[in-house]
């Protein structure tokens, strides 16, 4: 399993952005999906997660900010960011699990600054 990130970049506090994840491979579908991330010096940290029959969860920190969806029928995974904060700064990557796949992206950089 491939998984390729796409939308990271600078956003001013307060703004948004929209990142997807496509995956290759046939199993996508079965698969549980997250986001997680890692701002500089600290620990990767879940932002949000999506199962195979789309309940979601998510980090206190971005509750009610960050939306997580998937679309099967394009192996995608997306996570939508709203009222960006600049401790949301950090490297964001998808993941993939299903049985004993554990599967990642290489990461997208977001940098939340005026």
């Amino acid at each position: 399993v491939k998984l390729v990130e796409c939308g990271g970049g600078l956003v001013q506090p307060g703004g948004y952005l929209r990142f997807s994840c496509a995956a290759s491979g046939s199993i996508f579908s079965i698969s549980a999906m997250g986001w997680y991330r890692q701002a500089p010096g600290k620990q990767r940290e879940l932002v949000a997660t999506i199962t195979v029959f789309a309940s979601t969860n998510y980090a206190d920190s971005v509750k009610g900010r960050f939306t997580i969806s998937r679309d099967n029928g394009k192996n995608t995974v997306y996570l939508q960011m709203n009222s960006l904060k600049p401790e949301d700064t950090a490297v964001y990557s998808c993941n993939l699990r299903r049985g004993s796949v554990d599967a990642w992206g290489k990461g997208t950089l977001v940098t939340v600054s005026s």
